[in-house]
């Protein structure tokens, strides 16, 4: 009795010192199945230039935001993505990812966010991969921005911003273009020391966005947001990992005291 006793107390103590995925973020791979923890937005950008486009105005409370667009995005779950010519999934790492705007024309952006207030783990990772139809100039072809920001001290830590302007010159060596002349990523996996940090607040923010003049497609798919790197393929449930540690430390402390 005495020996279950001690494991109880060693699982709990585990439990309570061995959050998993980082207790910061909610829902950061989106493996609820949905957008909980997050905050999306949509408009018509057929009204800008990529130059003025920036998430925020986008989301609720900016100056494009129109809620009757939010549908635009969605969770998607495996597959492959079309118009990579078969060679990138939609997720990277569990069973959902989300993609920011639909796979179609018509000139519209599409934004998602989340703010982690006080954190304290060492680093920061997400995932991401962009398909954008190529054409037009580097101020109206199809788009997308990311950035990560600290929000305490008002710095931007990672700014992705790719454009599928006709020959190329908006984009580098992570894309490929498609038999069907669009151009896209594989998964692109950011990785961050924010150890120096610690107790700061992050914002992490997408917009991906049609051409300007609402003939060809731009999306983005992102994933893995937590204090982890996101495993390519399944994952295991968020908490099995601290489980599963808590698990083998009470296990070796049984024996111990065998």
């Amino acid at each position: 009795m005495l020996k279950l006793k001690q494991m109880a107390a060693a699982l709990a103590v585990v439990g309570l010192a061995s959050p998993a995925w980082g207790a910061s973020f909610v829902n950061g791979g989106f493996e609820d199945g949905t957008t909980n923890g997050w905050t999306t937005g949509a408009g018509y950008r057929a009204v800008e230039y990529n130059s003025a486009l920036t998430p925020a105005n986008y989301l609720p409370g900016g100056t494009r935001y129109n809620a009757a667009y939010n549908n635009h995005s969605a969770v998607v779950t495996q597959g492959v993505a079309p118009h990579t010519d078969g060679n990138l999934k939609q997720v990277y790492s569990g069973t959902y990812s989300f993609r920011a705007e639909d796979i179609f024309t018509g000139g519209y952006a599409s934004a998602i966010t989340q703010t982690v207030t006080n954190y304290t783990d060492a680093n920061i990772y997400f995932a991401w991969a962009a398909v954008l139809e190529g054409a037009h100039g580097a101020e109206d072809a199809a788009t997308f921005i990311l950035t990560l920001r600290n929000d305490t001290t008002g710095t931007e830590l990672v700014r992705r911003q790719y454009n599928a302007a006709s020959g190329g010159g908006g984009v580098d060596s992570r894309f490929t273009l498609s038999s069907d002349n669009f151009y896209y990523t594989d998964w692109q996996i950011e990785s961050l020391d924010v150890s120096q940090f610690s107790g700061d607040t992050f914002t992490l923010s997408l917009l991906a966005a049609d051409c300007q003049q609402t003939g060809h497609a731009g999306y983005v798919y992102l994933d893995g947001f937590g204090a982890a790197p996101p495993p390519p393929g399944g994952v295991p449930v968020p908490g099995g990992l601290a489980l599963l540690g808590a698990g083998a430390l009470a296990l070796g402390f049984a024996r111990r005291k065998a």
